[in-house]
C-alpha cells in the first residue's frame, strides 16, 4: 500500500490523547472517483512544528490506533519554516495505492512520535451517478435533500455516540493496561526479591554445611576422648581388682602363719622326748617359712603396681596445685621483669634530670645572649672581632656557667652550631633551638632528638605506670 519501503512511525495512542485541531484539512470531497489520483490539501497551524518523519495517512472510519492506516505519504516540510502563521500544504496520493471499496475513509496527519495532529471529514471512493449531476429545481427535491441531511445528522450523532463509547472503552483499556503494568512491576520486584532470598538461602546452606562438618569433627574428638577415658577407667579397675586379690591372699597367708606359730608354740611345751615329732614340726615350720618368703616375694612384685596406683592418685590430686605453682612461677617472673624495667626507668629518670638541667642551662645562656646582644650593639662598629684561642670555641662552651660572647651581632645555636644574624627574631631563634628537643606530653620533660632512645624509654616507663 505504501510507495516507500520505510514504515511510518506509529503508536498505540488512544483517540482521547490526540490533538485533531493542530492540522486542518481543506477542500475534502464527499467522494472521489476510483482509479484516479487525489490531492489532499491541509493547513499547518501555528500550534504544530512540522518534522521530517511526519506523514499523512488514509484511515478507514472507526480506526483506533495509527497502526491501522491503509496507505500513507510522507508530509513535506514547508519552505518557510520560520513562519509564525498558518502554512498551506498539499500531498498527492497515486491511484494504485488507494482503496477500491466504497467504505468511508478520512485523512489523518500523524507526527513522527505516532500521535494524530489532525483528521478530515469522512469521504468515499465511488463513481458519480446521475443523481449527483442533476440540479435541484423542485421543492420536493429540496425537502428530500433536507430529509437526507437530517438522516445524515442523525447518523453523525450516532457515530459521535459510538466514538464516545469507543473512547470510554479505550480509557478502560488504558486503566487495565496501567494495572497490568503495575502487576508486572510488582512481579519483577518479587522476582528480584526471590533471587536475593535464593542467594541468601544458598549462603546459609553453605554455612550450615560448614557447621555440620565442624560438629562432626567435634563429635569424633569427643568420641575418641570418651574411649580413652573408658580405657583408663578399665585399666584402673583391673589394677584395683588385682590389688584387692593380692591383699586378700596376704591376709590369708598371715592368718595361716599365725596359726602355724601357735601350733609351734604349743608343740614347744610338749614333752622333750618327742624329738622326732618336734623335728617334723620344725620341718613343717621351715616349709611354712618358705611359703611366707614366697608370698613376700609376690608382695614385692605387686609393690610397683601399688606405687603406680598411688602415683596416679597423687597426680590426680596434685593437678590444681601444679597449676597454682605454674601461676606463681609466672607471677614471680613478671615481678622480676617489672623490677628490671623499674630499674631502667630510674636510670632513665636520672639521665632525664641531667638533661633537664643542661636544657635549663642552655635556656639561661640564650637569655644572657639576648641581654649581651642588646648591650653591645652600640660598640659593634668600633670593636674588632678577636680570633679564638687555640683549642677554644668562638662562642664559648654552652655547657659552662659563664659564656663570653665575642660578637653580639651574631647568634649561634648551642645545639647544632648554626650561626644566625642579629636581625633575626628572638621567637625564630628560640623555635630553631626548640626544634632540636623532644618534649614528653605527660610530664613536660625535654630530651635531645639525638637521644631519641632515652625519650622512648621514658615514654615506655610512663606506659608501665
Amino acid at each position: 500500500m505504501d510507495e516507500t519501503s520505510d514504515e511510518p512511525p506509529t503508536s498505540a495512542v488512544l483517540l482521547d490523547n490526540c490533538h485533531f485541531s493542530q492540522v486542518v484539512f481543506n477542500n475534502v470531497e464527499k467522494s472521489y472517483i476510483p482509479g484516479g489520483d487525489i490531492t489532499c490539501y491541509y493547513t499547518l497551524t501555528q500550534n504544530i512544528v512540522p518534522r521530517g518523519k511526519d506523514w499523512v495517512g488514509i484511515f478507514r472510519v472507526g480506526w483506533k490506533t495509527t497502526r491501522e492506516y491503509y496507505t500513507f505519504m510522507w508530509a513535506p516540510l514547508p519552505t518557510d519554516v520560520c513562519s509564525d502563521g498558518a502554512v498551506q500544504q498539499q500531498i498527492q496520493f497515486k491511484a494504485y495505492y488507494l482503496p477500491k471499496n466504497d467504505e468511508y475513509y478520512q485523512f489523518c496527519y500523524v507526527d513522527q512520535d505516532g500521535a494524530v495532529r489532525g483528521a478530515s471529514v469522512p469521504f468515499q471512493f465511488r463513481a458519480k451517478t446521475e443523481d449527483d449531476i442533476l440540479v435541484v429545481s423542485t421543492q420536493e427535491e429540496v425537502e428530500e435533500i433536507e430529509l437526507e441531511n437530517k438522516n445524515l445528522r442523525k447518523e453523525n450523532e450516532e457515530l459521535k455516540a459510538s466514538c464516545a463509547s469507543l473512547q470510554k472503552q479505550n480509557i478502560n483499556l488504558q486503566e487495565e493496561l496501567n494495572k497490568t503494568q503495575e502487576l508486572q512491576n510488582s512481579l519483577e520486584s518479587l522476582r528480584s526479591n526471590t533471587e536475593k532470598l535464593e542467594l541468601e538461602l544458598h549462603s546459609l546452606k553453605k554455612e550450615n554445611k560448614h557447621l555440620k562438618d565442624l560438629y562432626d569433627c567435634r563429635e569424633a574428638e569427643l568420641h575418641q576422648l570418651k574411649e580413652q577415658i573408658q580405657n583408663v577407667t578399665s585399666d584402673k579397675e583391673c589394677l584395683e581388682t588385682r590389688l584387692k586379690t593380692a591383699l586378700d591372699q596376704m591376709d590369708q597367708l598371715q592368718s595361716q602363719v599365725l596359726n602355724y606359730e601357735k601350733e609351734v608354740e604349743n608343740l614347744s611345751h610338749m614333752d622333750h622326748d618327742k624329738t622326732e615329732q618336734l623335728e617334723s614340726l620344725k620341718e613343717e615350720n621351715r616349709q611354712l617359712h618358705m611359703a611366707v618368703t614366697q608370698q613376700k616375694e609376690q608382695n614385692k612384685e605387686l609393690e610397683p603396681c601399688m606405687k603406680y596406683m598411688k602415683g596416679s592418685k597423687a597426680e590426680l590430686s596434685l593437678c590444681p596445685t601444679q597449676q597454682n605453682h605454674d601461676l606463681m612461677k609466672e607471677l614471680e617472673e613478671q615481678k622480676r621483669l617489672y623490677q628490671i624495667l623499674q630499674a631502667k626507668k630510674n636510670e632513665a629518670d636520672e639521665e632525664n634530670q641531667k638533661l633537664r638541667e643542661e636544657n635549663d642551662g642552655l635556656l639561661r645562656h640564650l637569655s644572657q645572649a639576648r641581654e649581651v646582644s642588646s648591650f653591645s650593639v652600640a660598640s659593634q662598629a668600633h670593636a674588632p672581632i678577636p680570633a679564638p684561642k687555640v683549642g677554644g670555641l668562638l662562642f664559648g662552651n654552652p655547657y659552662r656557667g659563664e659564656i663570653t660572647w665575642h660578637s653580639a651581632s651574631i647568634r649561634k645555636c648551642p645545639m647544632c652550631d648554626d650561626v644566625f644574624p642579629e636581625d633575626i627574631e628572638t621567637s625564630q631563634f628560640e623555635a630553631h633551638v626548640q626544634s632540636h628537643l623532644l618534649e614528653c606530653p605527660l610530664c613536660s620533660e625535654t630530651f635531645e632528638k639525638s637521644n631519641k632512645q632515652v625519650f622512648d624509654d621514658h615514654m615506655f616507663c610512663h606506659g608501665l605506670e
